[in-house]
């Protein structure tokens, strides 16, 4: 007997494959995730009762491929199907394995085609992340809704909407070449990147991590570094989500209580992964490219990662890094990185005056991490009265609720009223 549980895994596996295979054949994202389904609905009808074949993959790429052709052959769009293959005559008489052979291709293409279609710059940031989740990363519209706290009914209107657009403007699995690629590359990035992100520190909701996303994110940055070999900061982001993860033990205590990186159980982070993101940033350093903003970011994760104690850690290298991401990368967000880096090599002072800086740029005036940063800086000066107000105001910005409770947390132990503060 076959478990439903064990063919789900199965198809969490294959799913992007045979979406990626199929859209080649239909031309039509929509057409060809409903030809997948098909495909493991016939799964769920016959292995239970026949078992599972040698070769699940195999088969349920098969089995989707016999309904596209099946569908080719009986439907109105079989000519225009066939004419673009440049083989109208023969593929009405070609039996099925001809035309199986004759429709075949090198599946890394074709998950290459797919990424690069789901991440289309026609589409939203949101429609991007929510299609990639759905078709590469194998997500149902509930577990994407849930990782984003909006409402199912959201995720589905925005997938359904993307399909639309895509079908609309003709976007049919298209493989961009030179510098196209380039800009359409960084697209792409940015979506896996955004996905790792909100799984690494998510910005609402009752939890401060969700690993699922982040574990999406990184499979499908690795199938990239797979198969694009030539673009240092595809090795680049693969690298920081590599060395991010391995901090995931210890990320957060057994309640889920956020625990910083300065007080994380080091000997708790996983090695493996360590050594698979070095070996990442490594490959994207061999190229000899400019680096880019996802290289550099890894080379400052690399940098915690190779501290065996938080007292080792290279803060002058941090913050020489730091200040190349804001050469390249100009953010806000990055500047208050780079003071908490030189508050880190040359003291609390210098740093808080590089914070202060900061205070008067609009886009920081509602992020929650500049009054946390400042307050940090105030508690190592002894300045607990004014940490304890910027705690607060960080606390009242937060969207997380794990979040809000540990500044709130920080906020109390630098209360007036704690006996030890008077």
């Amino acid at each position: 007997m076959t478990s439903s549980a064990t063919i789900d895994a199965i198809w969490r596996m294959e799913s992007a494959k045979l979406i990626a295979v199929l859209a080649r054949m239909v031309r039509d994202i929509g057409l060809a995730e409903d030809l997948a389904q098909d495909a493991l609905v016939i799964a769920l009808e016959q292995w239970p009762d026949h078992g599972m074949p040698d070769n699940p993959g195999a088969w349920l790429m098969t089995t989707a491929k016999r309904r596209a052709i099946d569908l080719m052959r009986r439907n109105k769009l079989r000519d225009r199907k066939y004419e673009e293959y440049g083989r109208s005559n023969d593929l009405y008489t070609a039996s099925d394995q001809e035309l199986e052979f004759q429709l075949d291709g090198e599946i890394g293409d074709d998950l290459l085609r797919l990424i690069f279609t789901t991440c289309h710059p026609v589409l939203s940031r949101e429609a991007r992340i929510a299609l990639t989740l759905r078709l590469l990363g194998g997500l149902t519209t509930d577990e994407i809704a849930h990782a984003f706290l909006v409402a199912e009914s959201t995720i589905s209107q925005r997938i359904v909407r993307a399909k639309r657009t895509l079908r609309e403007a003709q976007i049919y699995l298209d493989l961009p070449e030179g510098n196209e690629l380039k800009e359409r590359l960084s697209t792409v990035l940015e979506v896996i990147y955004l996905m790792y992100n909100e799984g690494y520190n998510a910005t609402s909701g009752g939890n401060w991590i969700r690993p699922v996303l982040c574990q999406e994110a990184l499979r499908l940055g690795r199938v990239l570094a797979e198969m694009i070999t030539n673009e240092s900061e595809v090795y680049g982001l693969v690298a920081l989500m590599e060395l991010q993860s391995s901090r995931f033990k210890t990320r957060v205590n057994a309640t889920g209580e956020p625990i910083l990186l300065m007080d994380q159980n080091r000997a708790l982070w996983d090695h493996l992964l360590i050594r698979r993101g070095l070996a990442s940033l490594e490959k994207a350093y061999k190229l000899g490219q400019p680096n880019g903003p996802y290289t550099l970011q890894a080379a400052i994760s690399a940098c915690h990662a190779q501290a065996r104690t938080a007292s080792e850690t290279d803060w002058i290298r941090i913050a020489a890094l730091y200040e190349a991401l804001v050469r390249i990368a100009p953010s806000p967000v990055i500047e208050l990185n780079r003071a908490v880096s030189i508050a880190m090599a040359f003291g609390p002072a210098v740093g808080l005056q590089l914070v202060d800086e900061l205070k008067s740029d609009p886009s920081l005036k509602n992020y929650h991490l500049l009054p946390n940063v400042r307050g940090d800086l105030l508690v190592k000066l002894g300045r607990l009265d004014e940490a304890h107000k910027e705690f607060l105001r960080a606390s009242a910005l937060t969207h997380n609720e794990r979040e809000r409770d540990f500044l709130l947390k920080r906020a109390d132990e630098c209360s007036p009223d704690q006996p030890g503060n008077r």
